[in-house]
C-alpha cells in the first residue's frame, strides 16, 4: 500500500490576499482555484519545484476558525519550506518583504530561518545536507 499527504488546509482571512502573498512573495504557483459557491473557493498553491503536497488555502468561515488564523499550530514553526539554494531564496523572499523573525543559522542538518506568512504562522526555510 502506497500513501501521500495531499493537501495541509491553511485556514486564512481572505483568498485573494492569501493568494497573493503566496504566489508574489514567496513564488508559489496557483494549482487551481475553483469558485465552489459564492463563498467558498477550492484553492490550491504549491511551491515552485514542487509534485507533491499542496496547501489548501481555507477561508476561515466561524469565529472559532478565526481566532485561529496566523495560529494554527500555538505559536510553533507550522510549516517547512525546503529549498535547494538557501541564499537566492532567502534574497528573493527578504526582497519581496516577507518577514524573518529568526536569522539563517547553518545546524548540522541544513541551513535554517524562519519566517512568518500574511497571517503570523511561522515557518521554516530550509536548506537540507541530506
Amino acid at each position: 500500500m502506497k500513501q501521500s499527504i495531499i493537501h495541509i488546509a491553511l485556514l486564512v482571512k481572505d483568498y485573494d490576499e492569501a493568494i497573493d502573498f503566496y504566489v508574489n512573495k514567496l513564488r508559489f504557483k496557483v494549482i487551481e482555484d475553483t469558485r465552489l459557491s459564492d463563498l467558498k473557493r477550492w484553492v490550491l498553491v504549491q511551491p515552485p519545484g514542487s509534485s507533491g503536497c499542496c496547501l489548501l488555502l481555507a477561508k476561515a468561515v466561524n469565529e472559532q476558525q478565526d481566532s485561529s488564523v496566523g495560529n494554527q499550530s500555538g505559536g510553533r514553526v507550522f510549516l517547512f519550506l525546503d529549498t535547494d539554494n538557501f541564499v537566492e531564496t532567502y534574497n528573493t523572499m527578504l526582497a519581496n518583504g516577507v518577514a524573518f523573525v529568526r536569522e539563517p543559522i547553518v545546524e548540522a542538518y541544513g541551513t535554517v530561518a524562519v519566517f512568518k506568512d500574511l497571517y503570523g504562522n511561522l515557518w521554516d526555510l530550509i536548506e537540507r545536507n541530506i
